[in-house]
């Protein structure tokens, strides 16, 4: 019995065609890779586990491989499963409110970063996707399943409490 005689010829270029855009979105997915562990990165301010929350996504991801097939934008999707999974893992743990104790000799950018931390998980979430990983308010929206409207006002008090969070640091150390 050959191969074609048990079956259809054209079953055979749909297994194929199925096994093809599965390999392709395997490929997308590890291209973005590098982009989910900076953003989980970024939420480890909060004390959860980078790699642990970046390991968590990309298994889920395997699991629901026909989703990602399907996708349209398999980013804002990943996306969707790190925060899924960043909220889950968070959840229980209170975010760390206040500055972080000052180091000595500190840099602009870890002042920044200690800014970041003082963020509402809210509002960190959102200014991270918007500045950290360039997402339009759009995709922001489809990823944490919010309104664009919310996007928008919540990245606007981010960006004002970062504000004056970081021009209170400028008059600190213009004092001292």
């Amino acid at each position: 019995m050959q191969v074609s005689d048990s079956y259809p010829a054209s079953g055979i270029r749909a297994a194929r065609g199925c096994f093809h855009r599965e390999m392709e979105a395997q490929e997308r997915i590890t291209a973005l890779i590098p982009h989910l562990r900076r953003y989980a990165r970024a939420l480890a301010a909060t004390g959860v586990a980078p790699d642990e929350l970046v390991r968590v996504t990309l298994e889920r991801a395997v699991q629901d491989m026909t989703l990602a097939t399907a996708q349209a934008d398999l980013r804002v999707w990943l996306f969707s499963l790190l925060h899924e999974t960043y909220v889950a893992s968070a959840a229980g743990r209170e975010a760390a409110e206040g500055a972080v104790a000052r180091a000595a000799g500190e840099t602009g950018g870890a002042a920044f970063e200690r800014a970041i931390a003082t963020l509402p998980p809210l509002q960190r979430e959102i200014f991270l996707l918007v500045t950290l990983e360039d997402m339009s308010y759009e995709q922001v929206a489809k990823t944490l399943d919010i309104p664009i409207g919310t996007v928008m006002s919540r990245l606007s008090r981010a960006r004002e409490k970062l504000r004056l969070v970081l021009m209170k640091e400028v008059r600190l150390r213009q004092v001292k």
